[in-house]
């Protein structure tokens, strides 16, 4: 009668052929997550700073709305207040919108400085794991043969 083959000896055996170096993933976990805290620094003081603009401008605004509110004598004083106003206003609007793209150019700037060192990060992570998984299997080979 025909024996079946235990498995469980050949899967142990072949996973520890294949050793696991927890330290290199360890590695790479670290520096994905020094990536991720370098990007939220980024993101929140883009964000500050966007609010920060944001409150300036509507501040302006409302200063600016006050002399829209004063009551007039002659009817050409609403249109002209109005006019100052709108006009007042586009200066004002151009000038912020040029602050929020500053901040945006300053966001995409630093997005790719720290994309172009996680790569170089990354890439050397990933050379150690692979030299060490080399190193590994050569070693694993060597220690099979020898054992034969």
């Amino acid at each position: 009668m025909a024996k079946t083959q235990d498995f469980t000896t050949v899967m142990k055996d072949m996973m520890g052929a294949f050793p696991v170096d927890t330290k290199a993933m360890e590695d790479a976990f670290k520096t994905q997550a020094a990536l991720s805290e370098k990007m939220s620094h980024v993101a929140l003081d883009a964000a500050e700073k966007s609010t920060e603009i944001s409150s300036k401008w509507t501040k302006e605004t409302i200063a600016k709305m006050g002399a829209l509110t004063e009551a007039k004598s002659d009817p050409a004083d609403y249109a002209k207040s109005m006019t100052d106003f709108a006009s007042a206003w586009a200066e004002s609007a151009a000038e912020h919108m040029a602050a929020f793209a500053e901040v945006a150019k300053k966001v995409q700037m630093d997005s790719v400085e720290l994309m172009l060192a996680a790569g170089k990060d990354v890439s050397e992570d990933m050379t150690a794991m692979a030299k060490k998984a080399t190193n590994d299997m050569t070693a694993a080979a060597k220690k099979a043969t020898a054992a034969k």
